[in-house]
């Protein structure tokens, strides 16, 4: 059966765009069902992300007629058009393998795609708009992501400024664990860096910021707690890991107070990583002996360097993914021969044991050996031949050489056996 895609992403459409396009976890389940029930549309996956939707189909059904499919969703005066690809077949499973794998993403080597293409996958199991075809697909890229994962290194360096920090931080102390953080706001980045530390293990984070609501909001999340700004010099007596990320004017920890929590802590150094613009930390800060103060220029230049390693591995990733497309494909196009060549082998099993009891009631009449097996051989060579000689005919009369080629291709392949 055939599979496309069609969709928007970062590439191809502004985030205004993207937004309108979307599909909000509650529509999604009944725009399944609603896409389910287009003609030509046997099987269908949606994945909405902010930065991509996509609609992984399988069936007749045309691209222009899920684009209209699209815009009666959406909204009719939405002009998306120009935003939209379309990819076929071949182009559809390596399009499918490289989001999969990360090398479709904003970030190039991101994880968290697949997490979002599984949750899409699974939606579409319960609500039973997936089926072998889909099946196929979606674990194939399952396992290709997982292959380039574990063989290629294009998500092994961190290329954003919040991960950056923590992988910083992982160097500084090997067992994160046992450390106490202390991250000062509870905007965006921050609360990145506070879930990137979370999933690395630390138990003790706490979280300062002039909106105490903000910061308990956050908290509560990473399973840390809340402090109000007035609480920075208590707490980074206690720190071992100090990131901060605020839209203070002015910065927030001065020399004094860093000096007076490392004598407080008996001189037992600090970690400390600056995200803001203007800074947090004071720049003589990194004068004392036991503090260890990254800025985010710093952190820029890591993430420029990790970069460029990620796309040194990326050109491995293709060929690794290229490999798995061309194995799923051999595969995938066997399965679906397999009910024609089935068929093929009961038709000519039918004519082989027809064929044979013919030959074996001419020889119980009276008939020679040597008789019954010349009309055992003319007649089984004659009805064997039958459906391909009328194709061949049909064909030449057509002026389609293809089913001629096809047939000389296996006469070629057949003759050269041992």
């Amino acid at each position: 059966m055939p599979f496309k895609v069609l969709g928007i992403n970062h590439k191809t459409a502004p985030v205004e765009l993207r937004e309108k396009m979307a599909f909000s976890e509650e529509r999604l389940r009944a725009a399944l069902s609603a896409l389910r029930q287009e003609r030509g549309v046997a099987e269908v996956v949606i994945v909405s992300t902010c930065n991509r939707t996509e609609l992984y189909w399988a069936g007749s059904a045309a691209g222009e007629e899920l684009t209209a499919w699209l815009e009666r969703h959406h909204a009719p005066d939405l002009d998306f058009s120009s935003s939209l690809y379309l990819h076929h077949e071949r182009g559809a499973v390596e399009h499918a393998f490289s989001v999969a794998s990360g090398l479709d993403s904003m970030v190039l080597g991101e994880a968290q795609i697949l997490g979002q293409l599984k949750d899409a996958y699974r939606v579409a199991q319960e609500s039973g708009s997936t089926g072998p075809t889909l099946n196929r697909l979606f674990q194939a890229a399952f396992s290709t992501a997982k292959r380039v994962r574990t063989e290629t290194r294009v998500g092994a360096n961190a290329v954003s400024v919040a991960s950056a920090a923590v992988a910083l931080s992982r160097r500084v102390y090997s067992d994160l664990g046992s450390r106490r953080a202390l991250l000062i706001g509870a905007g965006e980045m921050i609360g990145l860096t506070a879930r990137h530390l979370s999933t690395q293990g630390v138990r003790h984070l706490v979280i300062a910021n002039r909106t105490l609501a903000r910061a308990q909001t956050l908290a509560a999340e990473v399973k840390g707690y809340a402090v109000g700004l007035d609480g920075i010099g208590d707490e980074l007596a206690q720190a071992d890991v100090v990131i901060s990320c605020t839209a203070s004017p002015e910065p927030l920890i001065t020399k004094r107070l860093a000096a007076a929590a490392l004598r407080a802590r008996k001189r037992r150094p600090i970690f400390m990583v600056d995200l803001a613009v203007p800074r947090d930390i004071a720049a003589d800060v990194s004068e004392l002996e036991d503090i260890y103060l990254f800025t985010i220029d710093d952190l820029q230049q890591l993430v420029d360097e990790n970069l460029q390693q990620r796309e040194e591995a990326a050109a491995g990733a293709r060929l690794l993914i290229a490999d798995e497309v061309a194995r799923f494909l051999a595969e995938f196009r066997a399965k679906d021969a397999g009910p024609a060549i089935r068929e093929l082998r009961s038709q000519a099993e039918a004519i082989r044991a027809q064929t044979l009891e013919q030959a074996r009631r001419l020889v119980d009449a009276g008939r020679s050996p040597e008789e019954a097996m010349e009309f055992l051989a003319n007649t089984l060579m004659n009805r064997l031949l039958h459906a391909p000689t009328q194709a061949l005919r049909q064909s030449a009369e057509s002026a389609d050489p293809a089913v001629a080629d096809a047939l000389v291709r296996l006469l070629v392949d057949e003759r050269r056996r041992p």
